[in-house]
């Protein structure tokens, strides 16, 4: 049995550089904020788009949402294939030079894990690479524009009005 179970606006509010626990995202703060404006305003377009379509179309962006990769997963891997690809140039040539590539990429790392910033960070967020934080708080939105939970979703209710409930939902 699907239980709804409601939540008072209240409830559902973050601050926007937190989570719903209160943590910090270090990536965002240190951020640009012409950066974190630009991504906020293409989330907030999404969600308005997506306030007039279907509960299908919902369910679908939300299934994107969860296989979305994040700033994290993407570090995380740039940092693995490029060290792995140094230890691999090493072994086949024995020249010590290439030992300097995963020294300075686990730098990079380390500096990330301790600030949330690191050199490779700007890059991606130029580019769009939004935060593990973000991309909940848009599939968080989508859940309440899709009418998930009682009281925060009106499917009868007007786009418009279903759309500043999911914003507001994700605004501080």
């Amino acid at each position: 049995m699907n239980r709804r179970k409601a939540i008072r606006e209240e409830e559902i509010k973050m601050e926007p550089n937190t989570d719903a626990n209160g943590i910090a995202d270090r990536v965002r703060e240190q951020s640009p904020e012409t950066s974190n404006k630009e991504i906020d305003r293409e989330t907030e377009g999404r969600l308005i788009r997506y306030a007039s379509m279907s509960t299908e179309e919902m369910s679908r962006r939300i299934e994107e949402l969860e296989r979305e990769w994040d700033m994290e997963r993407l570090l995380e891997t740039n940092a693995s294939a490029l060290t792995v690809g140094a230890m691999a140039a090493f072994a086949a040539t024995g020249s010590r030079k290439w030992l300097f590539v995963p020294g300075v990429v686990m730098s990079f790392f380390f500096q990330h894990a301790v600030q949330g910033w690191c050199p490779p960070v700007p890059v991606f967020r130029r580019a769009g690479v939004r935060t593990r934080q973000e991309i909940e708080r848009e599939r968080y939105a989508l859940k309440v524009l899709r009418g998930d939970f009682d009281g925060a979703g009106d499917q009868d209710g007007e786009a418009a009005a279903r759309t500043e409930k999911a914003l507001s939902a994700v605004r501080g």
